[in-house]
């Protein structure tokens, strides 16, 4: 499971024109579930997002986390996050799971996200065309692979 974390002072998705998602600071998180992925790599993934301190506190140095400033968060699938790029210039997504493991899972780690942040987390919706509109802060964007555990 991959996760591109960005930390921001707004985000939003937009689907067929309507917003579906909106926060002001805090996270927005794209994951990207494939098919060896389980449970376990969605309660270590979770938890790690969820104590990451990459925002300021009083001194400005990143020490806090979405949990300790009370900041919103919003998820949203992309399974492009498994793109592998070493053939041609076309990406292949073969290790990208299918729908009917991906959406399971998908679910299950807005959920454990919820239980890690202590609050509602807002989501996109699983396999629609999503603009994802954000105003990165710092910029701050770290990568986390749950396969690659250092």
């Amino acid at each position: 499971m991959k996760a591109v974390i960005q930390r921001v002072t707004h985000a939003s998705v937009t689907i067929e024109n309507e917003i579906v998602a909106s926060i002001s600071n805090g996270l927005l998180i794209l994951i990207g579930i494939e098919e060896a992925d389980t449970q376990e790599d969605i309660v270590w993934l979770t938890a790690k997002i969820a104590n990451l301190r990459v925002f300021g506190d009083e001194n400005g140095v990143m020490n806090l986390s979405v949990k300790d400033i009370n900041g919103e968060i919003i998820v949203v699938s992309q399974f492009t996050l498994h793109a592998s790029t070493k053939k041609g210039n076309r990406p292949s997504y073969i290790k990208a799971a299918k729908p009917d493991l991906a959406i399971p899972l998908y679910e299950q780690f807005v959920t454990q996200m919820e239980v890690e942040a202590e609050k509602k987390v807002q989501t996109g919706q699983f396999g629609a065309d999503m603009k994802v509109s954000l105003l990165n802060d710092g910029p701050v964007t770290i990568i986390i692979d749950s396969k690659n555990k250092e």
